[in-house]
């Protein structure tokens, strides 16, 4: 994908950089990659708007087959950069899977996931849920209504099987975090089994997120976990039902991150606050007037070089609504974030979340202590690049001050127990006491041994 630069393009790029504070890029020709979802927005959005142009980078934006071409690519230096599983950089930082030292200057966004099932589930499922005055599914729906379902087909010697995007992706842990919170165990990892099935009763597999509707179809899984917009066209396609979305899991949490190597931050300081700069604008863009710009939005990612699915489809969830059964549409106006509630600010507390279900479900087979939590948390979330570039786009008159945490100590407040589907608060100063709190999952000194779990 590229961009010519035409007559009215070159005068803007030389108009703001009469105005603006132009920083002296050390590179300036990049390519960062994504995967097709709505909350590759931010990328889209920076190029289309010609955000990334105002800063003197020159971009290309490349589709990438799977989370770990796209990871391979960073770490190989064919991609400058890419939208990312928020799991990726830190666990490539602490050596689960590929080992390399990733880190991210820029959060992409809050919340945009679903997890769906199987029409023929779902009619299972219903008859365990609770419904209001109209008839209607009372949300959020407990994975307490999927247990007998899971029973059910155990007795009848059928395996369950879900999908999931990627063994370290928001999707693995919000989907385990809901089946788990329903008395469901979504399996184990240990150094000899990465398969994630150790004591399952719910056995989570990879599938790529366009493929997900499918693979549903097809009845190789009975639901998944998944971005938009493979929630919405499981509706559209009727072979499925979004039974929760990830804002009624948990409210406002951290989805996809920007990442780059710690070597381009090093190596490029000047380019890298320059993307960043491109990125928080392209956030404001997206969120502000209350998503006035959403359907333009839309457009851009229905196009086939960005997500390439139906723009009614990316609309139904994109612009403050959400679709569960067919024609159950209800208003979900922060179902995609991207600015408000400091979005983009990479918080250590939501990368010390992540590494608290990688020790939960053993892909961090032992304990460590809380201090480790922190310092993992500080070599990959850079909140000091962040607020660098943000302090420029304030200076340049683009940005409002009042938008950005400048005296945070990088850890956001503690999340209530209202706000989280299994009632069970949140404080990222002190993952080991939030781990000790969590029914199901490693606790202490537990390890997984064999098949079973001991300590």
């Amino acid at each position: 994908m590229t961009r010519l630069l035409t007559g009215a393009a070159l005068s803007a790029l030389l108009a703001t950089a009469a105005s603006a504070e132009m920083l002296d890029l050390e590179k300036d020709e990049l390519t960062f990659g994504f995967i097709k979802l709505t909350d590759m927005a931010p990328l889209a959005v920076a190029y289309e708007q010609g955000y990334f142009l105002d800063e003197g980078l020159f971009v290309t934006l490349e589709a990438q087959a799977n989370w770990k071409v796209l990871l391979d690519g960073v770490i190989g230096g064919q991609l400058d950069g890419a939208h990312m599983l928020a799991g990726q950089p830190l666990a490539a930082t602490i050596g689960f899977g590929t080992e390399a030292h990733i880190i991210t200057p820029f959060s992409m966004d809050l919340n945009g996931n679903g997890i769906t099932v199987s029409n023929a589930v779902w009619e299972e499922m219903k008859p365990n849920i609770p419904v209001d005055a109209e008839g209607k599914p009372v949300h959020p729906i407990s994975a307490a209504a999927l247990a007998p379902v899971v029973e059910k087909y155990k007795s009848e010697g059928k395996p369950f099987n879900m999908g999931m995007v990627f063994p370290v992706s928001t999707h693995n842990y919000e989907l385990r975090y809901w089946l788990a919170a329903g008395g469901l165990n979504p399996g184990y990892y240990s150094p000899e089994n990465i398969g994630g099935q150790i004591g399952a009763d719910v056995l989570l597999s990879v599938t790529p997120p366009p493929q997900m509707p499918a693979t549903l179809e097809a009845g190789t899984i009975y639901g998944y976990c998944v971005g938009e917009p493979w929630n919405q066209q499981a509706v559209f396609k009727g072979i499925g039902v979004p039974v929760i979305t990830d804002y009624e899991l948990w409210k406002n949490n951290p989805e996809k991150v920007f990442g780059i190597t710690a070597d381009f931050a090093e190596k490029y300081p000047n380019t890298t606050k320059a993307v960043v700069k491109a990125l928080i604008r392209a956030a404001i863009w997206l969120d502000e007037n209350d998503n006035a710009n959403r359907m333009e939005a839309v457009e851009i990612l229905s196009k086939p070089e960005y997500v390439g699915a139906d723009a009614e489809v990316i609309a139904n969830s994109m612009t403050g609504t959400f679709e569960y059964e067919k024609g159950d549409k209800r208003e979900v106006p922060d179902f995609n974030v991207f600015f408000r509630y400091n979005a983009t600010y990479p918080y250590y507390s939501d990368a010390v979340w992540y590494l608290t279900q990688m020790r939960r479900w053993g892909q961090i087979s032992e304990a460590k202590p809380d201090s480790w939590y922190d310092e993992v948390a500080k070599s990959v979330y850079r909140p000091d690049i962040y607020l660098e570039a943000a302090r420029m786009l304030v200076d340049e008159g683009l940005a409002d001050a009042a938008d950005f945490p400048w005296d945070s100590d990088g850890y956001k407040a503690p999340t209530p127990a209202a706000d989280i589907i299994d009632g069970i608060p949140y404080d990222g100063h002190q993952p080991n006491a939030y781990l000790d709190s969590l029914p199901i999952g490693l606790k202490g000194e537990q390890v997984v041994v064999g098949n079973e779990v001991q300590g």
